[in-house]
C-alpha cells in the first residue's frame, strides 16, 4: 500500500496538468476549457525520489441535481473516500472565487489532512491569488506552476515527511503482522497444508490480464464497468460522450487480477469535429493498443453497423484478443434475427478472423457478465497459444499434400519449414520457395487451417514468409 494523494479543487485550476507531472505520463486530457476531466483516474506517481499514488478528479462546482456538472462532483467525493492527503488547489492568477472559498469550507470539515497549492504562480499576475489564499484558512498556500514545473521544490517539503511517515507506518504494521503470523505459519506447516507459501507465490508470480472495453457512445461502457466493479466507479447517463479519459482500475474476479479499461466512445472520423473529442479517441486508441483482451460493446437494435466493423478491424489489426458483447439483450426483440445477423456480419465483414466471439449481456441488470468473463479469460487463453514445432511441420505437411501452392514459372514452390516465433498474438513463421509468390488466398487456407487444426478460434493469427539464403547467388 502507498499514500494516496488527490487532487481537488474547481474546474480549470491546473489540477490535470499536475497530475500529468507527478505521474510523469500524459495520462488526463489537458486543455484550457473548464470540465475536461469527469471521472477520477489514478496512477503511480515518483515526485522527486517520493513514491506515491496520485489521484486527479472532476473540477468541483455546486451543482446537486442529475447534471453532469453534479455527477463530476459526486465522481470526486468518491474519490476523497480513498485519500489520505489532499491536495485542494486555486488558480493564483484569477484570485479566489466564491466556489474556492465554498469547498474550502467544504473540505475542512472532511478530516482529510489537506495542503492548499496557489497555481498559474509563474509571474507576479499570481501574487494576488496567492496571498488572498491565507483566507481559506488551509494554512500558507504553495506556490507553484504546473505546467512549468515550477516551486516544486517547495511541494517536495510539503510531500516529503508525509511519503516518509507513511512509509515507516506501513513497515511497522508489516513487521507486527509478520510476527503475528509466525505461529499460524507454523500451525499450517505442522497440518500438511503449505496454504500460504502457495498463495504467497501465486501472488508474486501472477500477472493482471489487460482488459479494454470500446465502442460506439452510448453503447454502455462505464456501465458495464461499474457493474463489473459493484461501484460507481465511472460518470454514466444517457448522454453520449460523457466519457473522456480511458479510466483504468485493478480488480479481481473468481482469483485472477485484471485491469479494467474504460474508453471513451469512438464515432466515425468524420463526425469528430470537437478537438476534446479528437483527444478522447485518440486516449481509446491507445487503449486498445496497450490491451491484451478487447471488449467492443454493440446494441441489437444497430448490429455491427459500419463503425463497429471498424473498431473491430483495427483491434484484429493491433494483435489484440476480441471479444464481441451484444448489450441491452434485455430489451432485444427478435433475439434468434440478431444472433443470425451478427454471424452474418462477422462473416462477411470480419472474414480476417474466424469465430469471433459474441455474448450477450445486460451491463445495467448484470446478466450474461459470468458468461462474458468466462469468454474473455478464454480468448486470453488462446491468444497465449503455443505449437509445438513438431506437431507444426506435420501439419504443413498434410496441408500441402491436400492442396500444394500454385506453381511459379513451372516450378512448384515448396513450404519447407515452420515455426511459431511468438504468441500474443499467436505469430507464424513459415520458409518456401518463394515468398513473393505465394497468393494472399493460399495464406488464408494456411491461416483458417491453422485456426481450426490447433483451436484458435476467434484470435487474430500472424504469418510471416521467408526464405533460405541460397549460398551460391553470387
Amino acid at each position: 500500500m502507498t499514500l494516496n494523494i488527490v487532487i481537488i479543487g474547481r474546474p480549470n485550476v491546473g489540477k490535470s496538468t499536475l497530475f500529468n507531472r507527478m505521474a510523469g505520463k500524459k495520462l488526463s486530457i489537458v486543455d484550457d476549457t473548464p470540465g475536461i476531466t469527469r471521472d477520477w483516474r489514478s496512477a503511480e506517481a515518483d515526485f522527486m525520489g517520493l513514491k506515491f499514488r496520485i489521484t486527479d478528479t472532476a473540477g468541483l462546482e455546486e451543482h446537486f441535481d442529475d447534471s453532469i456538472a453534479a455527477r463530476m462532483r459526486k465522481s470526486t467525493e468518491n474519490a476523497l473516500k480513498q485519500a489520505d492527503f489532499v491536495l485542494f488547489m486555486i488558480d493564483a492568477r484569477a484570485g479566489l472565487t466564491s466556489l474556492d472559498r465554498h469547498f474550502a469550507e467544504w473540505i475542512r470539515k472532511q478530516n482529510i489532512p489537506c495542503a492548499l497549492i496557489a497555481n498559474k504562480c509563474e509571474s507576479s499576475r499570481g501574487d494576488g491569488g496567492m496571498y488572498e489564499a491565507f483566507e481559506l484558512g488551509l494554512g500558507s498556500p504553495v506556490a507553484i506552476s504546473a505546467e512549468h514545473g515550477i516551486g516544486f521544490t517547495d511541494l517536495y517539503d510539503v510531500l516529503a515527511p508525509l511519503v516518509k511517515k507513511y512509509e515507516e507506518d506501513a513497515a511497522a504494521a508489516e513487521d507486527e503482522d509478520e510476527d503475528g503470523d509466525d505461529g499460524f505459519a507454523a500451525y499450517e506447516e505442522g497440518s500438511g497444508t503449505g496454504f500460504g507459501d502457495e498463495e504467497a507465490e501465486e501472488e508474486d508470480t501472477e500477472k493482471p490480464v489487460k482488459l479494454a472495453i470500446v465502442g460506439r457512445p452510448n453503447a454502455g461502457k462505464s456501465t458495464l464497468l461499474n457493474t463489473l466493479l459493484g461501484e460507481d466507479r465511472a460518470m454514466t447517463g444517457a448522454e453520449p460522450g460523457i466519457t473522456r479519459d480511458a479510466v483504468s482500475v485493478d480488480w479481481e474476479y473468481e482469483g485472477r487480477k485484471f485491469r479494467l479499461v474504460d474508453t471513451a466512445g469512438i464515432r466515425k472520423k468524420a463526425k469528430i469535429i470537437d478537438k476534446i473529442e479528437k483527444i478522447s479517441v485518440t486516449d481509446s486508441f491507445r487503449a486498445i493498443r496497450l490491451a491484451q483482451v478487447v471488449v467492443m460493446l454493440v446494441e441489437p437494435d444497430s448490429l455491427l453497423e459500419r463503425q463497429d466493423l471498424a473498431i473491430a478491424a483495427h483491434v484484429i489489426e493491433e494483435g489484440r484478443a476480441l471479444v464481441i458483447a451484444i448489450n441491452k439483450w434485455d430489451a432485444a426483440e427478435k433475439k434468434d434475427d440478431v444472433l443470425e445477423h451478427a454471424a452474418y456480419k462477422l462473416e462477411t465483414a470480419l472474414p480476417q478472423v474466424k469465430d469471433v466471439p459474441v455474448v450477450t449481456i445486460s451491463a445495467l441488470r448484470g446478466t450474461g457478465l459470468k458468461k462474458l468473463m468466462r469468454t474473455v479469460e478464454e480468448a486470453y487463453r488462446v491468444w497465449n497459444a503455443r505449437v509445438p514445432t513438431g506437431a507444426l511441420n506435420r501439419w504443413l505437411s498434410m496441408m500441402e499434400s491436400k492442396h500444394p501452392p500454385p506453381m511459379v514459372q513451372r516450378r512448384p514452390n515448396r513450404l519447407r519449414y515452420m515455426t511459431q516465433v511468438k504468441a500474443r498474438p499467436p505469430t507464424f513463421a513459415l520458409w518456401l520457395s518463394r515468398p513473393k509468390d505465394l497468393p494472399d488466398s493460399y495464406q488464408r487456407y494456411l491461416v483458417n487451417g491453422l485456426r481450426e487444426s490447433f483451436s484458435m478460434p476467434g484470435t487474430p493469427i500472424r504469418l510471416i514468409l521467408r526464405t533460405s539464403k541460397n549460398p551460391y547467388v553470387n
